[in-house]
C-alpha cells in the first residue's frame, strides 16, 4: 500500500520514467544501515580496559614530571639557605678564605709584573675602589671596627654567606653570626703574596692590605653587584 501511494505521488511530479527510476534509486533500492544491537565481547572490553589503563599510567608520569619550583615560603620552611650546625666549623672555610685571598690578588693584580719588570705590590683607592665595590666577598675574614650596635664591634669571622642586607659570618669559637652591613663599618685584610729572591729563597713575608668596607653601600646580592656601577658620594656619620 505504501509503495503505491509513493509512485502515484511521483507520478504527480514527475514523468512516468523519471518517476519509476527515483522510485527504483531512492526507495526500493535504498540501502538500510543498521547498527549491531547485541552487546560487545569481553574480548573488547578487555582491550579497552588496558588502553584506558596504559593512558592513565601515562598521564601519570606525566604529572610526576613535571616538578613546580617552591615557592620563597617554601623554601623558607625547609630552610633551604640556612647553614646546618654541622657546617658550622671554622676550619671547613678556611680553604674557602685562601681561595678568596688568591681571588682577591687576581683583581687587584697583586703580584703581577709591571711594564719594567716589578711586581705590584700595592694598590691605590683610585686603581682598586671599582674592583673592590663589584668583588664577592665569600670566604672573606672580615671584622666590625664601627657600628651604631656597640655589641657587635670586634666580632670577626669568615663570611659564609653574603647576602643583600646582612653578612654571616662563622667565627674562631664555631659560632654563626649574622651581621646587617647597614650603619656597620667592616675591615679585611688581602695577604701579599710570598716573592721568591734572585737566589730562590722565599722572602718574609710583609704586611697584608687592609681595607675598610661601609657595609651600607653594599646593600645588594654579590650577583648584583658585580653588574652594579657605584658612584662617589659623602655617606653621612654612623
Amino acid at each position: 500500500m505504501s509503495d503505491k501511494l509513493s509512485q502515484r505521488l511521483l507520478a504527480r511530479a514527475h514523468s512516468p520514467d523519471t518517476a519509476s527510476q527515483i522510485y527504483r534509486d531512492k526507495i526500493a533500492h535504498r540501502p538500510l544501515l543498521l547498527r549491531p544491537s547485541s552487546p560487545p565481547s569481553r574480548i573488547e572490553d578487555a582491550r579497552t580496559a588496558r588502553q584506558k589503563l596504559r593512558a592513565a599510567k601515562i598521564a601519570s608520569r606525566r604529572r610526576v614530571k613535571k616538578i613546580l619550583p617552591l615557592s620563597a615560603k617554601q623554601k623558607r620552611a625547609k630552610c633551604v639557605y640556612d647553614i646546618p650546625k654541622s657546617q658550622q666549623k671554622y676550619d671547613i672555610y678556611e680553604p674557602l678564605h685562601q681561595m678568596w685571598a688568591s681571588y682577591m690578588q687576581d683583581i687587584l693584580g697583586i703580584g703581577k709584573k709591571r711594564g719594567d719588570g716589578t711586581l705590584i705590590m700595592g694598590v691605590s683607592a683610585q686603581s682598586a675602589g671599582q674592583q673592590l665595590v663589584t668583588a664577592d666577598f665569600h670566604g672573606a675574614d672580615v671584622e666590625v671596627v664601627r657600628s651604631r650596635c656597640v655589641s657587635r664591634v670586634g666580632v670577626r669571622g669568615i663570611v659564609a654567606k653574603d647576602t643583600k642586607f646582612t653578612f654571616e659570618i662563622i667565627t674562631k669559637g664555631n659560632e654563626l653570626k649574622v651581621l646587617p652591613k647597614e650603619h656597620t663599618i667592616f675591615r679585611f685584610e688581602v695577604p701579599l703574596p710570598v716573592v721568591a729572591t734572585s737566589d730562590g729563597q722565599k722572602s718574609t713575608q710583609s704586611a697584608p692590605l687592609i681595607f675598610e668596607l661601609r657595609g651600607s653601600q653594599f646593600e645588594t646580592s654579590a650577583p648584583a653587584r658585580a653588574m652594579k656601577k657605584f658612584k662617589i658620594h659623602v655617606d653621612p656619620d654612623l
